[in-house]
């Protein structure tokens, strides 16, 4: 879901670092605007979803996931650093993934973009490749219902 191989292709959206950055020190949260530039895409509908999403996750009050901290921050930003290196034959270690892989991604997306989904559907030998429509990297809680029959269909052995 929204990810890439090991030397995939990086963002070229110059904004993804400051608003990826844009997260209260406090809270660990992001801002809407920052939340909704880098997980969806700006068309009026992707945003509208976005924001739903948003309105959803804000209602639970309840064993509510605590905000990322400073360090789990630092450290996913120094493993995707690593991650971007190619080592040895680009995208060969791929080619050793046996099991059944779903991938998917939104259609636009900024921070780990959709070309990386491509490549890894035509690398592991035997990748299911869903992209949704009008999305980017949140596309899952733009489509939650049918990301989730998806899921279930690919898990089922239906897809």
């Amino acid at each position: 879901m929204g990810t890439g191989p090991r030397g995939g292709e990086p963002s070229r959206d110059p904004n993804v670092r400051k608003w990826a950055d844009a997260t209260d020190p406090q809270t660990g949260e992001s801002p809407l605007e920052s939340f909704l530039y880098l997980f969806f895409h700006p068309s009026a509908t992707s945003q509208a979803a976005g924001k739903s999403f948003w309105d959803r996750r804000h209602l639970r009050k309840n064993d509510v996931d605590p905000p990322s901290s400073s360090q789990a921050m630092a450290a996913q930003t120094a493993a995707i650093i690593a991650w971007r290196e190619v080592r040895g034959e680009r995208y060969a270690e791929l080619s050793e993934i046996t099991k059944p892989t779903l991938v998917v991604n939104g259609s636009h997306d900024l921070m780990v973009p959709t070309i990386n989904a491509y490549n890894l559907s035509q690398q592991i030998p035997r990748a299911q490749l869903i992209i949704y429509p009008d999305s980017g990297h949140g596309s899952l809680f733009q489509f939650p219902q049918l990301f989730v029959a998806h899921g279930k269909m690919f898990l089922d052995g239906s897809i």
